[in-house]
C-alpha cells in the first residue's frame, strides 16, 4: 500500500530542490553553515527537512512496516489498547546494606505506589561471593543488598505479602540460585509458585562484554542460564514468571550507541534460544519474551530504537524461529533511564534528564518503566530522591495525555526514516555477529566489547572536544559548593553482615547442606539441569557463595582476555 502516488513523489522531490537551492541554500551560505553536519548519538546523519521520499523506497508499506498495535509486525506496539487498556508498570530498582534496611526501603517504596520491587545485589553477591570472602572487603551492601542465603531473602520481604507483587531479580551468572532464594522464601510464606510473579535478569551473555559480573566461562554460563528457562517451562510455570529477559542496557551504559545495543541484545537472544530448541523446548512455549533497553536523550533517535528492534523482533521469530504464539512474537520491553548519562557536575540538572527518559519510555510503547534518580552519579539514592523518580514517572503517565494513543510519533517522516536506518544498521552489526559464529563465538574473539570501547571512546572524546555538549561537565559550567544529602550505608553493615552469614553457618545442618552441594556438583558434571539440586541447597541455607564455589570446581572461571 502506497502512501503517495508516482505524480505526487515528484511534485515533492521538485518542491523539496527549489527549496534547497533556493531561500534556504542562500540564507545557510550567509551564516556559513550550508556544509554543517547533525548526527544522532549513533552517528546517523539529520538531514534540515524530512519528506515522503526519506522514507524507504519512498513509501511507508504501512501493514508491511507499520501496522496496528497487538499485531504484526508490532512496530506499534504489542498490545491492542495499548496504553488505554495496559498502563506501564512502574518499578523500583532498589536495595543496599543488609537485608533489613532494604525491607524498610521496599516498604516505603510500595506505600508511595510501587508496584515492583526491583532487587539490587551488592557486587560480591552478583559474583557469588560470601560477605565474610576476603574478596568481598569493602563492597558488602555498597552498591545493592548483600544477600549470602535464604535466611536475607526471608528478612527482606519480612512484613511484605509476596502474592500480588511483581518481584525483579537482577542477577544473571547467578540466577538460578536467586529464583532458589524466592521462590524457597514464598513457600515460607504459605505460597506455591503460581501465587507469585517473577521476572528475572538472566542474560549473562552481555556480563562479557558489558558489565562484568560474570563467573564461569561463556559456555558452562550459556547452560546455566538456559536450565532456569528450561526449568520454568517444563513446570509450567511461564504464565507468572519470566525467566529471562534480555538486557542491551547494558551495553548502552558501557559505552555503546543504540545499534550496538540492539544488535548485541538480539544476538544474545538467538543464542539462548537455539540452546533451548536443542534441548527440545518448542519456540511458542516461551510465552513472553522480554527486553530491557536503556533510554537514552536522543528522544527521536531512541523512540525509533524500540520501534525498529520490536519489527527485527517479530520478524526473526516468525520467519526464523517459525514461531506461531503472538507472546512470542510480540517483544515485551522493559526501560530503564541511561545513567550513564547522569552527572555529578551540577546533580539535580538529572532531574530533567530522568524526565526526558520516562518520555522516552512511554513514547516507545514499553511495558515497565523505571528512571534512576538524581543522585544515582553520587551515591544510593535517598529516601526523597527515590520518592522524587516515583513522581516523575507519575507525573508523566498520568498528567500528560501521553497515554490516551497509541504509538503518537508514528507517519513522523524523521521518526519513520530513523527507524528504518536503525533497522538497518543493526540488521547489519547482527549479521557480522552471525558470520561469526554467534554471540558466544563474537565474546571469545572480543569483537562486542571491542566495538562498545570503540564507541565509548570515541563519545568521550567528543565530550572532551565540546562537539557533544553535556550541560554542567563541558558547557555551562559553574563554581559550586554542594550540599547534598546523599545517602551512605553504615560502614558497620559489613561487620554485621558478616557475622550473619559466620552464625547461619554454625546453626543450620551442615550434613544436610553437605549433601545438596554433592548433587548440586553431580549435576555439574553430568550436565542436567541445575535447578533442582540448587533449590534443594537453598532450603537448607546453602550460601551463594558455598554454591558457586561448586560450580567454579567444575566450570571453572572466566578470566577476560587481554585484546
Amino acid at each position: 500500500m502506497d502512501v503517495y502516488d508516482k505524480d505526487e513523489l515528484d511534485r515533492i522531490k521538485k518542491a523539496e530542490e527549489s527549496w534547497e537551492t533556493g531561500c534556504l541554500k542562500d540564507e545557510l551560505e550567509k551564516r556559513g553553515e550550508w556544509r554543517k553536519e547533525f548526527k544522532t548519538n549513533s552517528g546517523i546523519s539529520i538531514d534540515r527537512l524530512y519528506t515522503p521520499l526519506d522514507l524507504k523506497e519512498k513509501r511507508w508499506g504501512y501493514l508491511e512496516n507499520l501496522g496496528f498495535p497487538g499485531e504484526y509486525p508490532f512496530t506499534r506496539g504489542i498490545i491492542p489498547t495499548m496504553y488505554r487498556g495496559v498502563p506501564p508498570r512502574m518499578f523500583a530498582y532498589s536495595g543496599y546494606g543488609s537485608a533489613e534496611a532494604t525491607n524498610e526501603r521496599y516498604k516505603y517504596l510500595l506505600a508511595q505506589g510501587a508496584k515492583e520491587i526491583s532487587i539490587a545485589s551488592d557486587l560480591p553477591t552478583q559474583i557469588g561471593y560470601d560477605s565474610d570472602n576476603p574478596l568481598s572487603r569493602g563492597e558488602v551492601g555498597k552498591i545493592g543488598c548483600a544477600i549470602d542465603s535464604l535466611a536475607d531473602v526471608e528478612i527482606i520481604f519480612k512484613g511484605i505479602k509476596m502474592d500480588g507483587l511483581t518481584i525483579g531479580i537482577q542477577a544473571n551468572a547467578t540466577s538460578p540460585i536467586h529464583f532458589a532464594f524466592v521462590i524457597a522464601a514464598a513457600e515460607k510464606q504459605g505460597l506455591t509458585p503460581q501465587q507469585i510473579r517473577v521476572i528475572i535478569q538472566n542474560d549473562v551473555l552481555k556480563e562479557y562484554f558489558a558489565r562484568g559480573t560474570y563467573i564461569f566461562p561463556p559456555k558452562p554460563s550459556l547452560k546455566v542460564s538456559c536450565d532456569l528457562v528450561e526449568y520454568v517451562i517444563r513446570n509450567n510455570l511461564s504464565d507468572f514468571m519470566v525467566p529471562m529477559y534480555y538486557s542491551g542496557y547494558h551495553t548502552r551504559e558501557a559505552g555503546g550507541n543504540a545499534v550496538h545495543e540492539m544488535a548485541f541484545t538480539l544476538a544474545d537472544a538467538v543464542a539462548y534460544i537455539e540452546e533451548l530448541l536443542r534441548r527440545g523446548v518448542s519456540i511458542d512455549a516461551f510465552h513472553q519474551q522480554m527486553v530491557l533497553f536503556a533510554a537514552g536523550l536522543d528522544l527521536f533517535e531512541e523512540v525509533s530504537k524500540y520501534r525498529a528492534l520490536r519489527r527485527m523482533w517479530a520478524r526473526m521469530m516468525r520467519e526464523r524461529f517459525q514461531a506461531k504464539n503472538p507472546r512470542v512474537i510480540g517483544l515485551t520491553y522493559r526501560n530503564g533511564s541511561q545513567s550513564a548519562l547522569y552527572t555529578a557536575q551540577q546533580p539535580m540538572n538529572n532531574i530533567v534528564r530522568g524526565t526526558i527518559a520516562a518520555l522516552v519510555e512511554v513514547l516507545s510503547g514499553t511495558q515497565a518503566i523505571n528512571v534512576a534518580a538524581w543522585d544515582e552519579a553520587l551515591s544510593i539514592p535517598t529516601e526523597e530522591s527515590a520518592t522524587l523518580v516515583l513522581r516523575t514517572m507519575q507525573i508523566v503517565t498520568e498528567e500528560t495525555g501521553i497515554l490516551s494513543t497509541a504509538d503518537p510519533l508514528a507517519g513522523s517522516y524523521y521518526v519513520e526514516a530513523l527507524t528504518d536506518e536503525l533497522e538497518e544498521r543493526a540488521t547489519k552489526l547482527f549479521k557480522q555477529v552471525e558470520a561469526l559464529g554467534g554471540a558466544v563465538a563474537g565474546i571469545e574473539q572480543g569483537f562486542q566489547e571491542k566495538q562498545i570501547a570503540r564507541e565509548a571512546y570515541e563519545h568521550l572524546k567528543q565530550v572532551k572536544s565540546g562537539e557533544k555538549v553535556v550541560v554542567g561537565v563541558n558547557k555551562y559550567q559553574m563554581d559550586e559548593t554542594l550540599s547534598l544529602k546523599l545517602m551512605k550505608v553504615d560502614p558497620k553493615e559489613e561487620e554485621r553482615q558478616i557475622e550473619k552469614v559466620k552464625r547461619l553457618r554454625k546453626e543450620r545442618d551442615n550434613k544436610k547442606v553437605d549433601i545438596a552441594l554433592k548433587e548440586v556438583k553431580e549435576a555439574a558434571i553430568e550436565g542436567v539441569n541445575l535447578v533442582p539440586p540448587i533449590l534443594t541447597a537453598v532450603k537448607g541455607y546453602a550460601t551463594i557463595g558455598e554454591i558457586c564455589d561448586v560450580l567454579r570446581g567444575v566450570y571453572g572461571e572466566y578470566k577476560r582476555l587481554a585484546y
